[in-house]
């Protein structure tokens, strides 16, 4: 018989799959993964403020990684260096930030390892509502831009030339990430919240016979790197939040093994 905790982070960790693949499968198609670690070393600094300020964490997080995309939107008009220096100026900086302002705050008492690599097994029931109802929010906006979204991603001049307004729903893309990261900091934490991105995601593209098939089978393989690791974590006493990922990891490397190749061509 499962303890409640276990069953609450397997429930948890499910709703933070399936509303990671299809935002995964954009990052994968394209390219944006130094994005999604930008967003994730933006995390830290929103929990040190939030700690210093005393205001919600996801929210904070949330405001911090909103600002922190709007802020590479402004700077790819006005400076003359490359998206990826901006990403890595903007990601190594709000890091150094937050773990300064954490290193001022002798008075709170935190898990930093919690924080750096998540505790699923602590979500509590207010968690596991937040994560739903964030990651309904976030589906729903997804759906209405996935379209126009996709078609840039295919080709953004012909997007652009049928009024779809790629720069508009490029912005809510980020913004979703945003919310994204912040309702699953708590699963896998800061620094492995890009790895459950994109792991699932590439997982699926060996297999996808289309785009949203590939969120499909993304979302199948988010769920089972959650049970996988969780219950590896249960078996050899080692931390949560790397185990699932190390599952997620074991599926790619799976997914591109000699015996999938096999099966792959035997079913074209």
């Amino acid at each position: 018989m499962l303890d409640d905790f276990f069953i609450r982070a397997l429930v948890a960790g499910t709703g933070v799959a399936i509303v990671a693949a299809p935002l995964g499968c954009v990052v994968v198609w394209r390219r944006l993964a130094y994005f999604g670690d930008t967003l994730s070393h933006a995390a830290l600094l929103g929990v040190a403020l939030a700690l210093l300020l005393e205001l919600n964490i996801t929210l904070t997080v949330f405001a911090v990684g909103a600002t922190v995309a709007l802020s590479l939107i402004r700077l790819q008009r006005l400076a003359t260096l490359s998206s990826d220096a901006l990403l890595g100026l903007l990601s190594h900086s709000a890091l150094a930030i937050g773990l300064v302002v954490l290193a001022f705050m002798s008075w709170v008492r935190f898990d930093l390892s919690g924080l750096l690599f998540g505790d699923i097994l602590a979500v509590s029931m207010t968690d596991i509502l937040a994560i739903y109802a964030g990651g309904a929010v976030v589906l729903l906006i997804l759906l209405g831009i996935w379209r126009p979204l996709f078609a840039a991603t295919v080709n953004r001049e012909l997007a652009d030339a049928e009024g779809m307004r790629a720069d508009r729903n490029d912005l809510i893309f980020m913004l979703l990430m945003a919310v994204v990261i912040a309702i699953a900091m708590k699963i896998v934490g800061v620094l492995l919240i890009t790895a459950m991105l994109l792991l699932p995601a590439a997982t699926a593209r060996r297999f996808a016979s289309g785009p949203e098939v590939m969120v499909v089978l993304a979302a199948i393989a988010g769920t089972l790197a959650v049970i996988a690791g969780l219950f590896g974590s249960l078996q050899w006493d080692t931390p949560s939040g790397p185990s699932i990922v190390v599952a997620a990891l074991l599926l790619f490397l799976l997914s591109i093994s000699p015996v999938s190749s096999a099966l792959k061509r035997r079913q074209e």
